[in-house]
This record gives C-alpha cells, structure tokens and sequence, in this order.
C-alpha cells in the first residue's frame, strides 16, 4: 500500500473511531479545532525544516505531489490521524474511568 493510500485510511478510520466507533465526538467541538490549528503550525515548521533541507526526502513516486511548506500532503493526513486518535482515545479513557 502506498504512503498515500495509508494516510487517507489513517485519516478515515481515525474520523469512524472518533464519531462511530468510541462517539467522543470530538471533531464536532472548535476546541479540537483550535488546538489542531496550533499542532499543525508547529508540524509545518517542523516538516517544512525536515524536508526544505534535505533531512527527509520523499521518494516522488510514493508520493501523490503537491506539498504545503515542502512537505508532502500526506505528512498532514498522518499528522490528523496521530493526533486524533492519541485525543480520542485520551477521551475515551478518561470517561470510561470516570475522569473527564
């Protein structure tokens, strides 16, 4: 499976676990967002010095191409998925446990 295929089921199965499966729900809350919006400007930084340099290079035919600060598209998707998941089940298991 390419490094594109894996990003977009990591993004999709990261969406079913957050608003199907464990129902945290919070994709729906502007909290998430605006914590996101910070996490994504620190990984653009972060990518943008990693691949503007030359530390990490991308095989172009892993890749689907366009980029965003010189890292791939896909660099962002895994980022939302990881940082989805690592919330949501944070949530989950702080409710089942009783702590919110």
């Amino acid at each position: 499976m390419s490094y594109t295929a894996l990003a977009v089921v990591g993004v999709v199965v990261s969406v079913l676990l957050d608003l199907r499966i464990l129902r945290t729900r919070l994709l729906t809350r502007r909290l998430f967002w605006t914590a996101y919006a910070i996490i994504v400007f620190f990984q653009l930084v972060t990518n943008g010095i990693l691949t503007g340099f030359d530390i990490v290079v991308y095989d172009p035919d892993a890749i689907a191409g366009p980029r965003l600060v010189f890292a791939p598209v896909e660099d962002l998707l895994f980022g939302f998925a990881l940082v989805t998941q690592t919330l949501v089940w944070w949530v989950w298991w702080g409710l089942r446990h009783g702590n919110e």
